[in-house]
């Protein structure tokens, strides 16, 4: 994938996605994928994670976790009650799901200092968890998440959703905004927000840093459109991304929006499922998903007689707006009907 793509100036880029390192020669000048394919640099920069440097509570024969982090307690206290660890060192609870985690960031090392000092003290202080909120530039990208993954919640066999938006950073018609991408993580039936990642020029870790909170404040979905956010043109929409993103989920969670995702609308459509694109005509010269019928949105109503009997429509537009009020539409005439989340953008992004 080129970082073009995303609309970046750096053209010369690409990632080699789902294609390993086999081996490395010539000091770090080859690099030889598990795909045979050879590439040639001038440096190889390796960045495939951390470990905890625990020699000495091996030495003094502490509890390690599975990952090599030190066991501790709510208080940062290990097995032995006199000796406290802190930082990337310890393994961690995860904040949400309650399970051991290993997540090095520099936020939980600074608050288990600070908490640890307090315990010391004689105060009652614990560590309630990680919830790994981070931020990373990517050149002239930034990128930014909070909670759990949608890799973390299928490994641990949670029930969970997952909603994609590309909101504008401020309101579109002020000059200097920018599109970003968000995808959301929550629970279908609860509404608990397990998680959240973006990606943009602009504003994504103020967005980032909102459902942080949330999470931490234990808000559910529909609180999210309830959050009363700083606007102004320059700054954001009247509806933020944040509230955006609540207000699609909340329609999940209450029954009012059935989605389907990037990654199934290939097999639904080969199996003889009924796509349909409500973007303008003009638009899919730049692209559409294979085997989708065309009826722009504002024709839907008067075409409604060309869709097939007691069939699931499902239904595609740019980034998800249209699309939802196709579906709703579709709904409001009796027509089971499933929007695509993110629309074609998050699909052709996926590719």
């Amino acid at each position: 994938m080129n970082l073009k793509s995303m609309g970046s100036n750096y053209t010369s880029i690409e990632l080699y996605l789902n294609d390993g390192v086999k081996a490395i020669k010539d000091q770090g000048r080859t690099i030889i994928l598990q795909s045979g394919k050879e590439l040639k640099s001038d440096i190889t920069i390796l960045s495939i994670g951390v470990r905890p440097e625990n020699e000495l509570a091996i030495n003094a024969g502490l509890t390690l976790g599975e990952r090599g982090g030190i066991a501790v307690n709510n208080h940062l206290q290990t097995e032995d009650q006199d000796i406290y660890a802190i930082g990337d060192v310890i393994e961690v609870k995860d904040y949400i799901q309650g399970t051991p985690a290993m997540i090095p960031l520099a936020w939980p090392a600074n608050r288990q200092g600070r908490l640890a000092a307090d315990h010391i003290n004689g105060r009652k202080a614990e560590y309630k968890g990680t919830l790994g909120t981070s931020v990373a530039k990517v050149f002239e990208l930034t990128v930014a998440s909070t909670g759990n993954n949608e890799k973390s919640l299928k490994r641990l066999g949670v029930e969970y959703e997952a909603l994609h938006i590309h909101p504008y950073s401020n309101a579109s018609y002020y000059p200097g905004g920018s599109q970003l991408s968000i995808k959301m993580l929550f629970h279908p039936k609860t509404g608990e927000i397990f998680g959240a990642q973006a990606v943009g020029y602009k504003g994504v870790e103020k967005r980032i840093d909102v459902i942080a909170t949330a999470i931490k404040g234990k808000l559910k979905v529909w609180d999210l459109a309830d959050l009363e956010l700083a606007y102004a043109p320059p700054y954001s929409s009247a509806k933020d991304p944040v509230n955006i993103a609540g207000y699609i989920a909340g329609n999940v969670v209450s029954g009012d929006l059935s989605l389907v995702h990037h990654h199934e609308i290939d097999e639904i459509v080969n199996n003889g499922g009924v796509l349909i694109d409500v973007r303008e005509p003009e638009e899919r010269e730049v692209g559409f998903i294979s085997g989708s019928i065309n009826i722009p949105l504002g024709e839907l109503r008067e075409r409604l007689k060309e869709l097939p009997d007691e069939k699931h429509i499902y239904v595609n537009c740019q980034v998800g707006l249209r699309g939802y009020l196709a579906v709703k539409i579709l709904t409001n005439n009796g027509i089971k009907a499933s929007n695509l989340s993110g629309g074609y953008k998050t699909y052709a992004l996926s590719k």
